[in-house]
């Protein structure tokens, strides 16, 4: 049987190879999800010793964990330092403290910095 004066689609071979595709993908599912209940029903079988085993594990570590002295954090001695410093600066003739301008200078230069920092990311429309 030819068709003769069409220059179109053929309609009724697309749909053909539609329908084996789908017939295909369905026979693949279908195969997978046969496996894949084959290896649920094993998996299913075999994990009850390694449980035990990792919670012996997990008893072992968290007994470790309760013996080990925990370490003293940083933020607490660095606030302590500074206290120290505020308490022993030298005095000048006129009442003012030293080391306390000098860190001022710092922050404001650093301040400054960061304010470039920042007008940079604003020109790039980051921020």
């Amino acid at each position: 049987h030819v068709k003769l004066g069409g220059l179109g689609p053929d309609y009724e071979a697309i749909k053909e190879k539609v329908r084996e595709k789908l017939k295909q993908q369905k026979e693949y599912a279908k195969q997978v999800k046969e496996h894949n209940m084959k290896s649920i029903t094993l998996v299913q079988r075999l994990p009850t010793k390694p449980q035990v085993v990792s919670s012996v594990a997990r008893q072992k570590a968290l007994e470790y964990a309760k013996k080990i002295p925990r370490p003293k954090t940083l933020m607490r001695r660095q606030s302590d330092e500074e206290v120290k410093v505020e308490r022993v600066l030298p005095q000048t003739l006129n009442g003012g403290s030293l080391p306390l301008i000098a860190s001022l200078e710092t922050l404001q230069s650093r301040h400054e910095k960061e304010k470039q920092v920042v007008a940079a990311f604003r020109s790039l429309h980051i921020l």
